[in-house]
């Protein structure tokens, strides 16, 4: 091990820590997404300006809802940035959520009626879907902490087997 240490080629190497790496990496990765939260707080008073501008007469009522709507979807994709922030994950609820927005917004937005049924159908469809990705969420962990699917997955399968051998034992032998 000493003559390792003492190789000059090892030496070069000494830079090259994996949790320094990870550490300078992730604080980048933590700068681009407060980086993203500034801009999109920015945006999102740019928004509310132009919503205020969109109250004067004339009204235009589907504009307002429009930018109503446009205006919780950002302020979703910012909780979606600060839980990123604290928790270092992205919430999955959040995410669905501000999906579920966003395609009602766009069916409020066109209008139902102007819309193609194939179009109605399939929003629709996908709007189930992201109602069962909110279900199934709920029911998993908030943390997936000390939690190993294989473990678990391996002990049923351990268990089955015992279970089968031992009732294999407890067979009365065929007598010949």
């Amino acid at each position: 091990m000493q003559n390792f240490l003492d190789n000059p080629s090892a030496k070069s190497y000494a830079w090259l820590n994996r949790t320094k790496i990870v550490r300078i990496l992730e604080t980048i990765q933590d700068l681009i997404v407060i980086s993203l939260c500034i801009g999109l707080f920015c945006f999102m008073v740019l928004e509310l300006r132009e919503m205020f501008f969109s109250l004067l007469p004339p009204i235009k009522f589907q504009a307002v809802t429009a930018d109503i709507l446009f205006l919780l979807i950002l302020v979703e994709l910012f909780r979606l940035l600060i839980i990123y922030l604290q928790e270092q994950r992205v919430s999955i609820g959040v995410a669905v959520e501000v999906s579920i927005v966003s395609v009602l917004r766009e069916v409020i937005v066109r209008g139902a009626l102007e819309t193609p049924w194939v179009q109605i159908l399939a929003t629709g469809s996908f709007l189930i879907v992201l109602a069962g990705l909110l279900l199934v969420r709920a029911w998993i962990p908030p943390t997936f902490e000390g939690i190993d699917p294989e473990r678990i997955v391996t002990k049923r399968y351990q268990k089955a087997v015992k279970k089968s051998i031992i009732s294999d034992q407890q067979r009365p032998q065929d007598l010949d």
